[in-house]
């Protein structure tokens, strides 16, 4: 199963640290980023996508509720305040849950499981397509098409049930933006659409007749399919 990646909005560092401390402590949560202020994170997710915010009402520069409504398509949400009167305004904008200050292991714990408990939401239902530079062009691609993603030193050959389409960026940088359990790497050079596999083998994957080699470093990926 994919993880949960999520982010913290929060001014205080001593509630950081416990957040911190409480996603590190579950499986399949997977922090990518502490922000100081909501300004900071709303730069963060222009570029980058999360599944999960834990998001403090009081903070600087722009308030966490306000933050809120700026989202066109939030990811899931779960608000952390001292300040219970908050809770109504929170549900109303579908928090998934509210966090009152301070709280412990056990009651946060029911909070991301909830989150863990909407696959769909998670999966990227509202999002099903990237937009890639193709020389002077934005093309729209539906992740459902993308058969495997192939490294071209300086480009990435994307190659679709419609079309292969050639962008200046890194296998990594992609493999930033797909959503993690749809697609894995398998290679240094090679990202695959898992739904597209046709068979395999400790050595290849095949895809519409296509082999595609497994790196020795990735036999485990293959495996936990």
């Amino acid at each position: 199963m994919s993880k949960i990646k999520c982010i913290i909005i929060e001014d205080e560092p001593l509630a950081a640290k416990v957040l911190i401390d409480y996603i590190a402590a579950v499986p399949f949560l997977e922090l990518q980023k502490t922000f100081k202020d909501a300004i900071l994170a709303a730069e963060f997710l222009s570029n980058n996508e999360t599944d999960l915010i834990f998001l403090d009402i009081h903070l600087p520069r722009l308030k966490g509720m306000a933050f809120l409504r700026t989202l066109v398509n939030p990811p899931s949400v779960i608000v952390t305040t001292a300040y219970h009167h908050y809770a109504v305004e929170g549900f109303d904008l579908n928090v998934t849950d509210y966090l009152l200050k301070p709280f412990e292991f056990e009651r946060f714990l029911t909070a991301v499981n909830k989150v863990n408990a909407e696959p769909r939401r998670i999966a990227g239902s509202i999002k099903d397509f990237i937009f890639i530079n193709v020389q002077k062009r934005k093309v729209k691609v539906l992740f459902s098409e993308i058969l495997y993603i192939e490294s071209q030193r300086e480009y990435i050959k994307i190659v679709t049930t419609k079309s292969e389409y050639l962008s200046k960026m890194s296998t990594h940088e992609i493999e930033e933006v797909l959503p993690a359990h749809l697609f894995k790497r398998i290679h240094r050079s090679f990202i695959i659409s898992v739904n597209q596999i046709d068979s395999y083998t400790a050595e290849i994957v095949e895809i519409k007749g296509i082999p595609i080699p497994i790196g020795r470093g990735y036999k485990d990926v293959i495996d936990n399919l």
